[in-house]
């Protein structure tokens, strides 16, 4: 069975570790351990009866949910089939301009996008030693960093820019402020923000607020993460009404399902959820931050979503391979990030049983290679 490119999938590593799918604990996919919440399991019992119907396909009542979420009117709001939809969507149209920068290492899904519709791409690396920059410069938010971008990129009116912030891999922040200007500078600004949810209001940096601003910004977001909603693949954009319209012209009738939107429009309601969530993660991800650190051959980042991205001394396959057989643990390889290869992995953040699992087991299997 082929090596997976994304986490989660489970199929692969039971295979490989013999057993079945639900016995496998999964750090792979970077999913909150607390969902999904009550009120979107609800939510989508009370939709049962209505699977004789076609869903809206101006999906109001969910754009509607969304706008008031997000202070928005709901016309500027697209959902779409999971964000990796959208991001299809997207590529199409960064596809026309002269090329498209990409902050690496990057979201593979970006280079599936891009590659499918014969895009020029242009790549600035982000450093892992040290300051956390791109090329000579530095930006970011909080601790390791400045708050400018870098001065490495070069922006063109011909050009887009698509980046994820939280980024994926390495979780890094990036300041509201360090990617404002190049708005300005920019033909098109694609921001992923599938991991926006997971930080604190008081420490967002989202640019849903400017964007009515700019109509050459699209947000993406994603319920998948944040609400443990993956197999409902549910996500949306956010941009200038008649960039969504021409989006919409270019895809299929339906794309979200009548169970997926009411789950939606109940989640993004549940502010004790949320609240939860938030007052959950941090600490979680300290207790994983500082277990890991205390692993010799191994080297976590800081970050502010929900996973962490782990430098090792060694093979970081045959270590995912060794997780699977004796301890029936996944974790995510960064093979598929050409800049990482077999030197870092990513785990998610689960819960302080779950993560104190993984801790033993890393600690087992690379004590024994040492041995």
């Amino acid at each position: 069975m082929r090596q997976p490119v994304h986490g989660g999938n489970l199929v692969w590593a039971a295979a490989l570790a013999g057993c079945p799918p639900e016995a496998i604990l999964d750090f792979s996919a970077s999913i909150s351990p607390l969902g999904p919440p009550n009120s979107a399991i609800a939510a989508i019992y009370s939709q049962i009866g209505n699977l004789r119907h076609y869903p809206d396909p101006d999906y109001s009542d969910l754009r509607l949910a969304l706008g008031r979420f997000h202070q928005l009117p709901p016309e500027w709001i697209l959902p779409g089939n999971g964000s990796a939809e959208l991001l299809t969507l997207a590529g199409r149209e960064l596809a026309t301009l002269s090329a498209t920068t990409l902050i690496t290492p990057a979201f593979s899904d970006y280079y599936r996008t891009l590659t499918a519709y014969n895009a020029k791409i242009l790549e600035f690396p982000l450093s892992l030693d040290g300051e956390w920059g791109v090329g000579s410069g530095e930006w970011g938010v909080g601790r390791n960093s400045s708050s400018s971008f870098s001065s490495g990129l070069s922006p063109s009116a011909s050009c887009g820019l698509l980046l994820n912030n939280p980024h994926n891999p390495t979780g890094r922040l990036f300041s509201r402020e360090a990617i404002l200007p190049y708005l300005e500078q920019y033909a098109l600004v694609v921001v992923d923000e599938a991991f926006m949810d997971f930080v604190p209001p008081d420490e967002e940096q989202s640019l849903m607020g400017v964007v009515q601003e700019y109509a050459n910004l699209v947000v993406l977001r994603s319920l998948t993460k944040f609400y443990s909603l993956p197999g409902l693949r549910l996500g949306y954009a956010i941009a200038h009404p008649d960039r969504l319209s021409l989006w919409q012209s270019w895809r299929d009738p339906w794309p979200v399902n009548t169970l997926a939107a009411a789950a939606a429009v109940a989640a993004i309601q549940d502010q004790e959820f949320q609240q939860l969530t938030w007052k959950w993660l941090a600490p979680a991800r300290n207790q994983l931050f500082q277990g890991l650190a205390l692993i010799p051959g191994l080297q976590p980042l800081e970050g502010a979503a929900n996973f962490l991205l782990v430098r090792s001394q060694k093979s970081t396959l045959q270590l995912q391979k060794k997780l699977l057989q004796h301890h029936q643990i996944l974790i995510r390889d960064c093979v598929s990030f050409k800049e990482l290869g077999d030197r870092f992995f990513r785990v998610a953040v689960r819960s302080e049983s779950d993560n104190q699992r993984l801790l033993t087991a890393l600690s087992s299997v690379l004590m024994t290679d040492d041995g």
